[in-house]
């Protein structure tokens, strides 16, 4: 029996890299789960990958009324939520004179907007206001990073939020922690860098301290345990996997 039998499950962003790394995690561990994305094409190859107790629900997280979708979905089907792994987030890399109001406003409605609402339209669902709540952040939030402001700004962002959300959830058994990844090559990296990709994948060996970039499996055990009772007492960090890298 696994860690999650019997677990209802939500990731968003699940499609790819880390979120359907995780997606597999949770499912493997006796969880059903829903993964949503904004690619009908590749939410439908991820829930084949994935197989059995796997929804795809189809979605914008900055879009109020998917996110409604999706969670009447969970409730339709499962009637509450114990994990909420709120992975969905977008980037690009421009330095400061080139940041447009473009970038600034989508980055902001996805990985903020987005992400504040997914956690706010979750929490009907969790069952007598008990469950987990993990949110990504980025070591992105917390280093200087070129071309990465409007980003980490964003990341940043959620870390504070975080900070109250912890004290507006007081007295609920509901926990909420950021997870907080360093770089991890995925799909994601190959969009933002190009072919660039490969010198970004040599650097990693420089800046980070075990020598190299992360993976995605890595991610998914740190989630796992900040889904699990075994961080039971934890509540409002932010762990970073991410190799050192923004401990030095």
């Amino acid at each position: 029996m696994g860690r999650f039998e019997g677990k209802v499950v939500v990731v968003t962003g699940g499609t790819s890299g880390i979120g359907l790394t995780t997606a597999q995690r949770f499912v493997s561990e006796g969880a059903y789960v829903f993964i949503t994305g904004r690619r009908q094409n590749e939410l439908e190859a991820a829930v084949k990958l994935i197989g059995d107790r796997i929804t795809g629900v189809q979605g914008d997280i900055s879009n109020l009324k998917d996110l409604d979708k999706l969670f009447d979905k969970v409730k339709q089907e499962k009637g509450h939520l114990d994990i909420l792994f709120a992975n969905a987030g977008i980037g690009s890399l421009l330095p400061l004179s080139q940041i447009t109001e473009e970038q600034y406003d989508t980055t902001f409605k996805v990985n903020v907007k987005g992400t504040l609402f997914t956690i706010q339209k979750a929490l009907p669902l969790f069952p007598d206001m008990t469950g987990t709540i993990i949110l990504t952040g980025s070591t992105a939030g917390t280093i200087g990073d070129p071309g990465f402001s409007v980003y980490g700004g964003s990341k940043a962002a959620l870390r504070q939020m975080a900070r109250s959300w912890i004290m507006d959830l007081k007295g609920t058994g509901i926990r909420l922690n950021v997870l907080s990844p360093g770089g991890v090559h995925t799909p994601a990296y190959d969009d933002m860098f190009g072919e660039a990709v490969d010198q970004v994948l040599e650097s990693a060996k420089n800046t980070v301290p075990l020598s190299r970039m992360g993976k995605t499996e890595e991610i998914a055990d740190a989630v796992m345990f900040l889904a699990s009772e075994e961080s039971s007492y934890v509540n409002g960090i932010e762990l970073f996997v991410d190799g050192g890298m923004a401990q030095v």
